[in-house]
């Protein structure tokens, strides 16, 4: 985001935040749980939000390309297909090609606010590297902050499950908090980046480690400490990235348990959500995404227009590619990107859907009586059932499916699923150089490759 826009961003998303935490005054005061938990005030519903309204546009596309180096075919494709990146740090030629391709992009640095790591790569002949999946080096805390490092109540450093030396660190510490944003700020700074992926905002530390944390009396206070610590955290590093002119958009896991936290850890510049459009109970229930206040924040926070939201559906069939595509249409505004990933984000992934040509909303998402979700558009309509069962629904006349073909009505849209219906046009011509690749879903986090220096 341009830097003169700062002051009416945060203005604007005061309105929200008040609105919502009715314990919580103005969106630089961290956001506790037991003022996220009191707080049951709805959002303000996107029709009333004031102001002149933003142009809800067809779901942008975004890459998170934490995976392989990009190839100069793979960058060309995305400074001209993608409205954001995300690239790990090391990868500054890649950034600063993507700039000059096309200066509009916006290019972020993937940042783990929890862990520091010292696998090849991050650490070679007992010295970290320049750069860094991390704000903090294992070495440099090892020698001057052990303290920093998590233990649990044997005093036992937690590597966490699946992730072969990744060590969960002090998040809650403040002088964890200043060194990580310290050094971050400055890299970014530095190399010209517009701002911070940060990943592992998370709220239970239950998918890493069963641990409980040294002077926890339990699992349960174990992730509360977590969780308070990432309010202090958030505060501190987005209002030091904000002052520099740069962005901070955190990666949020469960939103959907706990009101308020998607707004409150949104507040800068929006945030991720690496399972939008999940499906519960193994498949066979209703979406996830809208459980709890999520929704009418994740619906909040689109019609204001000036925050991004970053949706990562696993595709791991035609059904979630349709389903994640179409809930991100019902959220549509000018910086609502979505990202049909193939499960460990190696890979630039890229759906029909992305090019199907929507166009721009014409009407807000609106919530059938029977449970459906739809919104219409210039050039489409979609229709989204996030329960678990069978409901039946008249498409408007004249549409196709993204295959071209025509859709009678009405129809039975089966549970947990979505249809993007068009005004009947010519095939697409866009030809990406990669495309997604079907794959089961088998763990919540994909595992980051080794730095490649």
């Amino acid at each position: 985001m341009p830097k003169e826009s700062l002051t009416g961003r945060v203005l604007a998303r005061a309105l929200v935040v008040v609105l919502v935490f009715t314990t919580t005054a103005c969106v630089s005061v961290p956001v506790s749980e037991r003022a996220a938990l009191e707080s049951l005030v709805a959002p303000p519903d996107p029709s009333i939000v004031a102001g002149p309204q933003p142009k809800p546009l067809a779901p942008c596309a975004w890459w998170y390309a934490i995976g392989a180096k990009p190839s100069a075919l793979q960058l060309r494709f995305a400074a001209e297909h993608y409205s954001l990146v995300v690239l790990n740090a090391w990868e500054t030629a890649a950034l600063k090609r993507l700039k000059q391709l096309n200066p509009k992009v916006k290019v972020l640095v993937y940042k783990d606010f929890s862990s520091t790591r010292n696998y090849p790569g991050t650490v070679d002949n007992g010295v970290d590297a320049k750069y860094l999946p991390t704000g903090l080096g294992y070495v440099a805390a090892e020698k001057a902050h052990l303290d920093w490092f998590a233990v649990d109540a044997k005093d036992q450093r937690i590597e966490w499950q699946g992730y072969e030396k990744h060590w969960q660190m002090a998040v809650w510490k403040p002088e964890y908090q200043r060194a990580w944003t310290t050094a971050v700020v400055d890299e970014v700074v530095r190399e010209g980046w517009d701002g911070v992926l940060a990943d592992n905002d998370f709220s239970s530390l239950r998918f890493y480690s069963s641990a409980v944390l040294k002077g926890t009396a339990d699992a349960t206070a174990t992730d509360r400490l977590l969780r308070d610590g990432f309010d202090e955290f958030l505060g501190i590093a987005g209002d030091a990235l904000h002052k520099a002119g740069k962005m901070l958009v955190p990666n949020v896991s469960e939103s959907h348990l706990r009101p308020g936290r998607w707004t409150a850890h949104s507040r800068y510049d929006g945030a991720m959500e690496e399972n939008f459009g999940l499906r519960d109970d193994g498949g066979s229930g209703e979406l996830l995404t809208f459980r709890g206040n999520e929704w009418k924040e994740l619906r909040a926070q689109a019609a204001l227009g000036e925050s991004w939201l970053l949706l990562v559906t696993h595709t791991a069939s035609p059904r979630e590619e349709r389903v994640g595509y179409a809930t991100a249409a019902l959220l549509a505004g000018p910086h609502t990107c979505w990202n049909g990933a193939t499960p460990d984000y190696r890979n630039p992934a890229w759906s029909p859907y992305q090019e199907a040509g929507l166009g721009e909303a014409v009407e807000t998402a609106n919530r059938l009586p029977n449970g459906l979700w739809t919104r219409g558009f210039t050039n489409g309509w979609v229709v989204v059932n996030p329960t678990a069962k069978p409901i039946q629904v008249t498409p408007p006349p004249g549409l196709v499916d993204i295959a071209g073909a025509a859709v009678p009505g009405p129809l039975e849209l089966p549970g947990a699923d979505a249809k993007v219906l068009l005004k009947p046009k010519t095939s697409p011509t866009t030809k990406p150089p990669v495309t997604p690749t079907t794959t089961t879903t088998t763990a919540t986090k994909p595992a980051e490759p080794a730095p490649v220096t």
